[in-house]
């Protein structure tokens, strides 16, 4: 099959390279970033660059400190599951395992929810997500390590997945949450510190990125980081960047899969979210269904195979034997304003979200990637 695919320009700065150029940064190595004392990379869920510009006027702080440089392209999907654990394990997809918000158990017809299924369905935190995370290895080598972020997130199963090894540190607002972490960047030298901020993506979800409640939360949240800078000390470097962008999805332009659908046809498992599907077909079925997709959906979303992915590079050069099966037979990634849902699906609460993302579109896939304090200039 033909595929006309987006190509990240060789230049492109990965999310996955992130952390990595910070711990450079603390060891004397300047890359991306300046050499610093202490670093704080600050995680604004669901934060796009595309997002941000768009709404240049409501974040006259940060929008002041991005050049045009200034971004990094997040990883496929772009979903928070996979790009959280690339950002803290400075893995591909291929390697730790995380295809996908939802994802099937090779060998079974469960596909558990990545983000919050880790309990009820037996994830294991740390054997099936398969990379050692950063912040483990660096505290084991005797740097100080913390993560700062909502106290509900303490002991869960995807903390400890991509986040152990560091001291969890709870914080209520965001300014809070990011005056704990310049505070803990000052008074512990040479410490790595992660902040994580979903506030946006909660509403972006809820009611779209282009609404009121989004963009009163970005102005709160540019002011917050105004603040932060500022009490930076002249040692501590900072990054903020985002897992993914967002994209607004009207219930008009939601494409309801039902008993009967053609596209439905030797699918024995639909996962993945509603702009990146993951088809998990009967054996043998790859190319029929593939073939059935591509006739309805060709104009608005790309179709392709799980090996077709593979080869384009995108869970990443390496997709080990063990994550293959997990990643769908064939995958449907929207490119255009559409979102599919499975409507067999007792729970419709989903089809309510307004904001989305997951799939290839610049909108969803490239983030800021802006410096503050010792990394600013540099």
């Amino acid at each position: 099959m033909s595929l006309s695919l987006p190509v990240d320009p060789p230049s492109a700065r990965s999310l996955t390279g992130v952390v990595p150029q910070l711990i450079d940064a603390l060891t004397g190595r300047p890359g991306w970033f300046p050499v610093a004392r202490s670093a704080i990379v600050v995680l604004v869920d669901g934060l796009g660059r595309g997002n941000l510009t768009a709404r240049a006027g409501h974040a006259r702080f940060l929008t002041s400190r991005m050049g045009k440089k200034d971004a990094a392209r997040t990883t496929f999907p772009a979903t928070t599951a996979t790009a959280l654990t690339s950002l803290l394990t400075g893995t591909d997809a291929g390697v730790h395992g995380i295809v996908g918000y939802r994802a099937r158990v090779p060998g079974t017809r469960t596909a558990p929810n990545q983000l919050k299924g880790w309990e009820t369905d037996g994830l294991d935190p740390f054997t099936w997500q398969r990379a050692q995370p950063l912040l483990e290895r660096e505290s084991a080598a005797g740097r100080r390590c913390f993560v700062v972020s909502k106290a509900s997130y303490a002991g869960t199963g995807f903390t400890r997945a991509i986040q152990r090894g560091a001291a969890f540190v709870p914080g209520g607002s965001p300014r809070e949450r990011l005056e704990i972490a310049a505070d803990l960047a000052s008074r512990h030298p040479g410490s790595l510190v992660y902040v994580y901020l979903p506030e946006l993506d909660t509403i972006g979800h809820a009611r779209g990125w282009e609404s009121d409640g989004w963009i009163a939360a970005l102005e709160g949240l540019d002011a917050a980081l105004s603040s932060f800078e500022d009490r930076l000390d002249s040692g501590t470097g900072a990054v903020v960047t985002a897992d993914h962008g967002m994209i607004d999805v009207p219930s008009h332009r939601q494409v309801l899969l039902r008993d009967g659908d053609d596209l439905l046809r030797d699918v024995e498992l639909v996962a993945g979210e509603p702009r990146l599907l993951q088809l998990y077909v009967r054996d043998g079925a790859t190319r029929d269904v593939a073939a059935r997709w591509h006739a309805a959906e060709d104009g608005r979303s790309w179709v392709l195979t799980r090996d077709e992915a593979i080869a384009a590079g995108l869970y990443g050069s390496t997709v080990d034997a063990e994550v293959i099966p997990r990643i769908g037979d064939v995958l449907v990634a929207a490119r255009g304003v559409v979102a599919y849902y499975d409507d067999r699906v007792a729970d419709k609460k989903p089809q309510r979200m307004i904001g989305q993302h997951g799939s290839l579109t610049d909108q969803e896939r490239i983030v800021p990637l802006i410096r503050l304090g010792a990394f600013a200039g540099g």
